[in-house]
């Protein structure tokens, strides 16, 4: 917090902007001998010193943009003067990591997980039911829905069966990039360790074959519990019947699996932020950042995606890569993006939604700035594509899309097992297998939406804790959830339609 005042926020010391804490009118001190020239809403910028068009607006102590008129001190800096250049005005990459040593001394280093064959561990326990085309997803609600809260009472420790499925699966080419992705998709939900083992369902006549799908799946024995196509056992009612037969065959075994203490460094985290507002990259997102860096100094996993939600700040984590060609791979897929969005007529800039903006954020950079802060400080171990099995502890990132459901798809595809979900506006988001953990950035939003909000990180801004205590909250609740205590999004009933892979190709 400003020591001066509570009406803005100094984030760094060379800033040229300071953020407003709450509704400031024309004529309030803003900083130092600024006061403000018009209105400024909470979150929103003021300007603290002068700049000419062209110059750039610095927040974070990085460019956030450029201004595209001149600005005064006191003047609101937001869209109407603020954007992004036709070339960078980023800074140099730091000369050597930029990461510091943390350690969880002092808090606990264990969860009750579920430890699988194959060795991974799991967080829940499901059974699931996958489709591999959109035309059996009708059939795979049909199966889930048969096992109601009356049945599975009898069988505690199975958290539920799950129904997986999405809107694609055919239409489209049988190789390539694409049908890779998809594949991948698919593969990695069969080997995500929160399943007991999955159920996999296809029509018969699509390009996403169930053979393609199993195949991929030949180091975790008990993982599928087999494979059936709609054509060949003879339509809807038979499938239905036949796959829950299977079920209920697999319900005992899958009951008698108990949680055994694991070192945290068996735990695989996601970490994802939606519905972003100024606050985020101030109180929910370093607060994350902090327990991330208290996981892996445990020897555990997070996963930092959303390629779009880095672009601005992905110098900054290139700085951290344990060795160049870790830092190489993240800027060539920051310059496909870059291709990628050109090709459709749009921008990296696209990326901000109305409701980010209306929080105070104005460009990509300066959300960037806010969204790469969830992984923390800790070194840059792996880069990886979409969907791809992570294998390397420590702080990775994988090439996702910010839109949530797509982005989160791929991190449970990789391995994720619990996600860390920062939001300011509010987005209620579920994801199973995984539990979802809700990190609100203010307390106005924590209170108004309660039964879906798990931690308030608002009170950061009020000087009530430190990110780093902040930090060490969000930890054991992180390793709570992983032993089994309940988020809001779990108890609400949260998770069953948000599988989305990212669909590239055409749809034919």
């Amino acid at each position: 917090m400003n020591p001066e005042h509570d009406r803005v926020l100094r984030l760094d010391e060379t800033d040229n902007v300071v953020v407003a804490l709450r509704d400031l009118a024309p004529g309030t001190p803003a900083d130092g001998q600024v006061r403000c020239r018009q209105r400024i809403p909470a979150g929103h910028k003021v300007a603290v010193a002068a700049m000419d068009p062209g110059d750039a607006v610095v927040k974070y102590g990085q460019p956030i943009g450029v201004a595209t008129r001149a600005v005064r001190p006191g003047d609101h800096v937001h869209t109407h003067n603020l954007a992004l250049p036709g070339k960078s005005h980023r800074m140099p990459l730091p000369p050597t990591p930029s990461t510091d040593t943390v350690t969880a001394a002092g808090l606990p280093d264990t969860f009750d997980g579920f430890v699988r064959p194959d060795g991974r561990v799991g967080t829940r326990n499901y059974i699931g039911v996958l489709a591999t085309v959109n035309c059996s997803a009708s059939v795979v609600r049909m199966i889930a829905d048969a096992f109601g809260p009356e049945e599975l009472a009898a069988f505690p420790g199975v958290d539920g069966v799950v129904a997986l499925h999405y809107g694609g699966g055919c239409g489209m080419a049988g190789s390539g990039e694409g049908y890779e992705s998809l594949r991948r998709v698919l593969a990695g939900y069969l080997k995500n360790p929160n399943f007991y083992t999955v159920l996999l369902v296809g029509l018969g006549c699509e390009v996403m074959q169930v053979q393609a799908v199993s195949q991929a799946l030949p180091d975790r024995a008990g993982a599928l519990l087999g494979t059936l196509t709609i054509q060949q056992c003879g339509g809807v009612e038979a499938t239905v019947s036949r796959a829950c037969a299977r079920i209920r065959e697999i319900l005992p075994a899958a009951d008698g699996v108990r949680r055994q203490a694991v070192p945290a460094a068996r735990l695989c985290l996601g970490l994802q932020c939606g519905g972003s507002d100024a606050w985020s990259g101030v109180t929910a997102n370093p607060a994350l950042g902090a327990a991330v860096d208290l996981l892996v100094s445990c020897g555990g996993t997070a996963i930092l995606g959303e390629t779009p939600e880095i672009y601005g700040a992905e110098h900054l984590l290139a700085g951290r890569a344990v060795r160049p060609e870790v830092a190489a791979r993240l800027m060539a897929r920051i310059r496909w993006w870059e291709a990628y969005t050109e090709t459709w007529g749009g921008s990296m800039d696209n990326n901000p939604s109305p409701g980010n903006k209306a929080g105070g954020l104005t460009t990509i950079w300066e959300k960037s700035l806010g969204a790469a802060a969830k992984g923390g400080r800790s070194p840059l171990a792996a880069v990886y594509g979409y969907a791809e099995q992570v294998t390397q502890p420590g702080l990775v990132f994988m090439d996702t899309p910010g839109y949530d459901p797509v982005s989160v798809t791929g991190m449970l595809a990789g391995g994720a097992t619990l996600v860390a979900f920062t939001t300011g506006c509010g987005s209620v988001f579920g994801a199973k297998p995984a539990p979802v953990l809700k990190l609100a950035t203010n307390t106005a939003m924590y209170r108004r939406m309660r039964r879906d909000m798990d931690i308030d990180c608002g009170g950061i801004l009020e000087g009530q804790a430190t990110v780093a205590q902040m930090g060490r909250r969000i930890f054991n609740a992180i390793l709570e959830t992983a032993s089994g205590s309940k988020t809001c999004s779990e108890r609400v009933g949260m998770g069953d339609l948000e599988m989305v892979p990212w669909q590239l190709g055409a749809v034919m």
